[in-house]
């Protein structure tokens, strides 16, 4: 005997002029795609990550991101070993100069800059991830914004506890992703470099940014640095904020000439990365938000 639902379906193929198995299907179709559902949590197939299988003092070299939106991300990435996703960790993303992008080579950007090490002494709970772009531009900014919303979806991050470095060039990139989405990071440092990006996001973010350059930066001097400080500053203040709240939230750092020649250094650009690295009042700053 045919069961009810094929019975009503002889009925309506009647006074429709719809068969029975066709009504069928449709009335059932609903129960197949809740079946065959993929569960909620895992990751759309365009945004998945291809994992690099060498390592360099503890980072594994050459992750791929790849973006249905960004393309492919090349990526160096640091997790602790306590890392098991049972409590929220910082995050850290240093984005390197012109010696460290991707055609330079593999991990060239942690062989040569020493911050993806260094703050790993600020907080021994912390990812840390290491772009591999290849430029300074636009692309790059929303590749790293592409990332580091990766991050903070595919791992247990403290959304208080974001941060962001970028040295000359890998600078002018982050910039860039502060005029675009500085909401994603608790404070920005910028080493030896310019901002590129727009100023009134971060005012109205209000996420802290230190400056801190040579005075004889052999490539950018130090005025792009002192005209930014001025820039959101000015803005700060039409916001109503008060001095003692607005250096809360910006520092002007500019070295002068004895900073370098007292330790050797003669190089302020080139070598400048490597002494801000080490300095504790520096990197204290960002790491300490």
């Amino acid at each position: 005997m045919k069961n009810k639902k094929q019975m009503v379906a002889v009925l309506l193929s009647a006074i429709l002029g719809i068969t029975a198995n066709s009504w069928f299907v449709q009335a059932n179709s609903s129960v197949i795609q809740d079946d065959q559902q993929e569960p909620d949590n895992e990751a759309p197939d365009s945004d998945k990550v291809t994992e690099g299988t060498d390592t360099y003092k503890g980072f594994l070299l050459d992750n791929v991101l790849h973006s249905s939106e960004e393309g492919d991300i090349h990526y160096n990435v640091y997790i602790p070993d306590s890392y098991d996703g049972s409590k929220p960790y910082a995050l850290f993303f240093t984005l390197p100069g012109y010696e460290g992008l991707y055609f330079q080579g593999v991990g060239v950007n942690i062989k040569a800059e020493g911050f993806g090490f260094a703050a790993q002494e600020y907080n021994p709970e912390m990812i840390i991830v290491a772009p591999q772009l290849n430029d300074w531009g636009e692309t790059s900014a929303r590749q790293t914004i592409a990332l580091t919303e990766y991050f903070l979806s595919a791992y247990n991050i403290d959304k208080s506890k974001v941060y962001a470095e970028g040295y000359s060039g890998g600078g002018e990139t982050m910039s860039l992703v502060m005029g675009m989405r500085p909401d994603l990071y608790t404070a920005y440092l910028q080493c030896s470099s310019q901002w590129d990006g727009a100023y009134e996001p971060v005012v109205q973010a209000k996420t802290p940014v230190y400056f801190v350059v040579g005075a004889h930066d052999e490539y950018y001097g130090s005025e792009p640095s002192e005209d930014a400080y001025n820039n959101l500053r000015e803005l700060y203040q039409q916001e109503g904020l008060s001095d003692e709240e607005i250096d809360d939230l910006l520092v002007l750092d500019v070295k002068d000439d004895s900073y370098f020649s007292d330790q050797g250094v003669t190089n302020q650009h080139g070598q400048g990365g490597g002494l801000f690295v080490e300095d504790d009042v520096v990197m204290g700053w960002l790491l300490g938000k």
